[in-house]
């Protein structure tokens, strides 16, 4: 075996393939996507494209994954192969891992004294925004699992923000699958800038020598009886639904044809006509609720078995019978059909559906024949997940689910740590069967997986690469995937094989040179800082009155934030107890979309939190972004107009409207310039209660007269204490900014003028 040499490559530690090197040498000219299989290495080319960019150009690396499990994984491979520059100028050295959980207070040192780093990119966003670091010395940045550059994610910013900023910017983009649309493909390679596409497929002359054989097998499943039945049932209840939407003049599909495109396109028609006021859309949304509910069934009862059904057909008559629920879900456990199918299920004592038992079957024979052997068995459902485990356990075979970290109900998720651990346990054989959802399908690096099981189809062709690629990698792998006859499994096979059939058409013309690549979507900043009438505002004098603002760290994946960095408006990202933004001492802003004013308003306590708004600060302000307010959900618009009246009358609260986030953060700037320029600054004393001491110091010299909330820490930072500034004679006060002669002469008079009453 010949291997890389390298300056800063350890040596004898990576293989030396020609289509890595090939597409290496094209990565460093320009910004590149890497679309490779699975287990063919992009780390290994984001290695050898690191080293050289580092060796020739000094930096840092960045180094970006969407999971900490999958940062951690690439901390340990570069940790391990990528050697440090001899005698750095910059003072840099060293690998670190930035993911949710290091401080912040840290991360400024860290990025700063850190060569290369690697980072969950929501994290870097952050700090990013509240202006902790910067990209200027970013040499290199690597963006793993680059499909999910579109629309809000963080990769998008970022990406933007480094092509912009960085003295020697280039990009080096990977994944497995970026998708079968030439607009999804173009969108990705827009969003980071890409100027070149390189790509591999396992019947690439230059890629054949390291495949490894993978048989593929549908094994086709029978669907029992009963659950045949149940999918009769339930698919009547979506006609009757459907017959009703027709006959209100609604456009609709067949109940065999109703995709989510096909829900999609009845969604649209129904938001017309709720928007035109008319009765009919509003019953049409209830209905159209009910229909995918019953979709949703009917896909438990075809592809996950008897008991996933069961429990979903329970939580629907339960939510029915709340006193609360929705017309929809009244109106669906009220269904005869429904009480009829929901009683059958009841019935059902064991687990009717054959997959369950397959897959026992499968595993079983896997670990007689191979018992070092390791298994993943990918399932959509968490619930599936469980019920596949705990079957598996009673049996006699050791294995683990690998899940997400959000908590539904009683079923509790993994934390990251949690899936951390549970990973090296399966790598290192401690267990040898690992059954996942969709957060096990991307990048992780499983030695010698034997045998991957789909327990049902997947219409996407991404994920159905990603969970193709967990075998192979290291030698020959068996990919069973489970197919039930006559219903949505079987579709979304052939929609998979068609979407995979379009990506690599799609891909290989991208190679053949990429027509429109290069440009970036970085949009253009908000409008400039307001000229005076003297003439333009100077550099100086702008960077030292720019309004700073606070942005809550949950409101970091909205465009709002992004805008303010942009205008160059100082962001601090932290968790505010009420509001999402803060903007000095006195106005806490509320942001709300039409959408979700309205599900706040219905389902959660809007106005007792804008109660709590409002009594924290003197200027409560909500700002409702969008269009339509008096459209959204079911709600009466006089009741909308209601809550308004509340909110602005008995509350105080100013209610301003934007129909954009970008109009959001321009109304965010305007507010924090005029807070800013305001001649005489708000009191403090109005509701807001103080909760420390330095607090409590700024709430008593505050009401001074000519004093408020900045003159106040101004003058208690420069005299250290509220003694210190009712000591001073006048002139020591106005050594203090802002603190004229007439301001100065009154705090002295007043603390030598003798109480009458």
């Amino acid at each position: 075996m010949n291997y890389l040499t390298h300056p800063l490559i350890l040596p004898e530690s990576i293989e030396e393939r020609e289509y890595q090197l090939s597409i290496a040498v094209t990565a460093l000219d320009a910004n590149t996507m890497v679309v490779l299989p699975t287990g063919l290495g992009k780390t290994a080319i984001g290695l050898i494209v690191a080293a050289s960019r580092i060796h020739n150009f000094g930096g840092k690396l960045l180094m970006m994954a969407p999971t900490k499990p999958l940062v951690e994984q690439h901390f340990r491979f570069f940790s391990r192969h990528l050697l440090e520059p001899a005698s750095p100028a910059d003072g840099c050295s060293g690998a670190s891992m930035f993911t949710g959980e290091t401080p912040t207070a840290q991360r400024a040192t860290i990025w700063r004294t850190s060569r290369y780093i690697f980072a969950t990119p929501q994290v870097i966003k952050n700090d990013v925004l509240a202006g902790r670091y910067g990209f200027a010395d970013v040499s290199l940045l690597i963006i793993d699992e680059c499909h999910r550059a579109v629309g809000n994610y963080s990769y998008v910013f970022l990406a933007g923000e480094y092509n912009r900023t960085a003295t020697h910017p280039l990009v080096l983009a990977m994944t497995a699958s970026p998708g079968s649309s030439e607009e999804k493909i173009h969108e990705i390679c827009m969003n980071m800038g890409i100027a070149a596409v390189e790509s591999r497929t396992e019947t690439d002359p230059d890629v054949k020598p390291y495949i490894h054989e993978r048989d593929l097998t549908y094994v086709p499943v029978d669907l029992p009886p009963e659950l045949a039945f149940a999918v009769r049932s339930l698919e009547a209840m979506i006609a009757s639904r459907l017959r009703t939407l027709a006959g209100l003049g609604f456009r609709v599909p067949a109940p065999d044809k109703l995709t989510m495109k096909g829900i999609q396109a009845v969604q649209a028609q129904v938001q017309s006509r709720i928007k035109k006021k008319d009765p009919s859309g509003f019953t049409a949304a209830s209905l159209l609720a009910e229909c995918m509910k019953l979709r949703h069934a009917t896909a438990l009862a075809e592809g996950q078995g008897s008991e996933a059904l069961k429990g979903y057909l329970h939580k629907l008559g339960r939510d029915g019978e709340d006193p609360s629920a929705s017309k929809a879900s009244k109106r669906l456990a009220g269904d005869s059909v429904f009480l009829e199918l929901r009683a059958i299920a009841q019935t059902w004592e064991t687990e009717l559906h054959p997959k369950r038992g397959m897959v026992l079957e499968l595993v079983q024979r896997q670990l007689e024949l191979y018992p070092e052997s390791r298994t993943i068995v990918f399932a959509t459902y968490r619930d599936t997940v469980q019920i596949l485990v705990d079957h598996m356990k009673e049996h006699g075979i050791d294995c683990e689910r690998f899940v997400g970290q959000a908590s539904k109900d009683a079923e509790r998720g993994l934390s990251q740590k949690e899936q951390l651990k549970t990973m090296e346990k399966f790598r290192n054989g401690e267990f040898r069967v690992l059954v996942a959802t969709s957060v096990g399908e991307e990048g992780l690096d499983v030695p010698s997986t034997d045998l991957v099981i789909f327990y049902e189809t997947v219409p996407s062709e991404i994920r159905s690469i990603q969970r193709k690629g967990r075998t192979g990698r290291h030698g020959a792998g068996t990919i069973i995937v489970l197919v039930t006859k006559g219903t949505s499994d079987e579709a979304y096979r052939w929609v998979s094989q068609s979407k995979e059939k379009s990506m690599h058409k799609e891909i290989a013309t991208l190679r053949q040179g990429p027509k429109g690549l290069g440009a970036t979507t970085a949009e253009p900043a908000l409008r400039e800082a307001p000229v005076s009438d003297q003439g333009q505002m100077s550099i100086d004098t702008f960077l030292s009155t720019r309004p700073s603002v606070i942005a809550d760290d949950r409101e970091t994946s909205s465009r709002v934030v992004e805008c303010l960095h942009q205008k160059g408006v100082p962001i601090a990202v932290k968790r505010l107890e009420d509001g999402d933004y803060a903007i000095g001492d006195t106005i806490l802003v509320e942001r709300k979309t039409t959408r979700d004013f309205a599900d706040s308003l219905v389902d959660r306590d809007l106005l007792g939190q804008l109660r709590r708004l409002s009594a924290r600060v003197s200027r409560p302000i909500l700002i409702i972004e969008g269009e339509d307010l008096f459209s959204q959900r079911n709600i009466a618009p006089n009741a909308i107009r209601g809550a308004l009246a509340t909110i602005g009358i008995d509350m105080g609260i100013t209610v301003l409207y934007t129909s954009t986030p970008e109009e959001t953060a321009e109304m965010l700037y305007i507010i924090a310039r005029r807070l800013e320029t305001a001649g005489t600054p708000p009191s403090l004393h109005a509701n807001k209660p103080y909760h420390s001491d330095a607090e409590q110091l700024e709430y008593i010299l505050s009401s001074f007269p000519g004093i408020g909330a900045r003159h106040a820490r101004l003058l208690l930072r420069h005299f250290g204490s509220l003694r210190g500034v009712l000591s001073a004679d006048a002139q020591a006060l106005m050594q203090v900014e802002g603190i004229g002669n007439k301001t100065a002469e009154t705090i002295v008079a007043l603390m030598r003028r003798d109480y009458k009453k």
